[in-house]
């Protein structure tokens, strides 16, 4: 706690010292209304937490006076309501030093991948497309397929989607990394159960300002769009595929009759992937690239695990296991992704406190 008010009051002090400054300041010196606009939530709450600890401390002065017992229960209750009121003060405080991550009210773009376990991986797969799906129609969100590759035996060896609306970045972004499953798949004769993976990357849709992409830099190919088996399902030429010659990043959509629709989208894809690089080379982390998000889909490397023997879902990373596997693949997510939210701020705090 101690270390917490130290903080709190170099805030504070830094808002006077903005006050003094301001005072003086010529009319083009905007960023220190600005600065102070921005700790002056902090400062006012960190004020109003101040003053009812002083009445806390007031109040329990009284204790030491000999008091009737009316009164000694009136003035207990009062100490009881202004230290939970302390106690609600300083965890809105604390929220204030939370790093707010601007892409959370954006539009997500969702790639899943089977990874190890050959058609049974596939299968996986698209079984977490599904999730994804039913999750989407529980918060209203729109989804929007922009690529898919089909296996054999009808599942996805790669599906990236988009999903539409409010906080869906926010929301889906814990959802990156490796999932496990373990159960005994379609295509095993023996009944024993095995272990495959997919991938999952989540990337914040990205504006057209916020990467700068120079046409030259860009070659389009326009080609016919294929269904499962690899067969042509379109007489018309519309599928797009773009690679940024800079990067060798390759992006393709096929899903739309419209190859303006899919270039569209094509390029949506491409600037979130550039966006996301980018965001990680600022973040010291460019030789992860991408990969940091899915590793290399081996089995070790996983996030969660998908156990259908005993109808257990295990997320490894908070150490939360639910008994409700088929209501999860239903889209019944929030449980989930609340507990991985709660310990992202928990963490936060803790970086911002130590």
């Amino acid at each position: 706690m101690n270390n917490i008010v130290t903080k709190l009051e170099a805030v504070e002090r830094r808002y006077e010292e903005l006050s003094q400054l301001m005072a003086s300041a010529t009319p083009g010196q905007w960023s220190l209304a600005q600065e102070q606009a921005g700790i002056s939530p902090t400062v006012f709450k960190f004020r109003e937490y101040k003053k009812t600890a002083k009445q806390l401390e007031e109040t329990e002065q009284l204790l030491k006076d000999s008091l009737d017992p009316e009164m000694l229960a009136m003035v207990k209750q009062e100490i009881e309501d202004l230290r939970k009121r302390c106690d609600e003060l300083m965890e809105e405080i604390k929220l204030f030093f939370l790093s707010q991550d601007p892409s959370s009210e954006k539009n997500a773009i969702v790639e899943i991948r089977a990874g190890t376990g050959g058609e049974e991986a596939s299968l996986f797969a698209a079984d977490l497309y599904r999730m994804y799906s039913r999750y989407a129609q529980v918060r209203g969100w729109k989804v929007e397929i922009m690529d898919i590759s089909h296996s054999d035996r009808g599942g996805f060896k790669e599906i990236i989607f988009e999903v539409s609306g409010k906080n869906a970045f926010g929301r889906l972004k814990h959802e990156r990394g490796v999932h496990r499953v373990q159960r005994v798949p379609v295509t095993e004769a023996g009944g024993r159960v095995h272990t495959s993976t997919a991938t999952v990357a989540v990337l914040p849709e990205a504006e057209e300002v916020e990467v700068n992409i120079k046409q030259e830099d860009l070659r389009v190919d326009i080609f016919h769009s294929s269904g499962p088996g690899g067969q042509n399902v379109n007489k018309v030429a519309t599928a797009v595929r773009i690679v940024h010659i800079p990067t060798g990043m390759m992006v393709a959509c096929q899903e739309s009759k419209s190859q303006l629709q899919n270039r569209t989208k094509a390029m949506a894809l491409l600037r979130s992937r550039l966006l996301d690089i980018e965001q990680r080379k600022q973040q010291d982390e460019i030789s992860k690239d991408r990969r940091s998000q899915v590793g290399t889909a081996e089995r070790a490397e996983k996030i969660r695990t998908y156990n259908f023997p005993q109808n257990r879902i295990t997320d490894h990373r908070i150490g939360v296991t639910l008994h409700n596997l088929p209501a999860l693949l239903e889209g019944d997510l929030d449980e989930l992704i609340d507990a991985l939210a709660a310990d992202e701020r928990a963490k936060q705090m803790e970086e911002a406190f130590a």
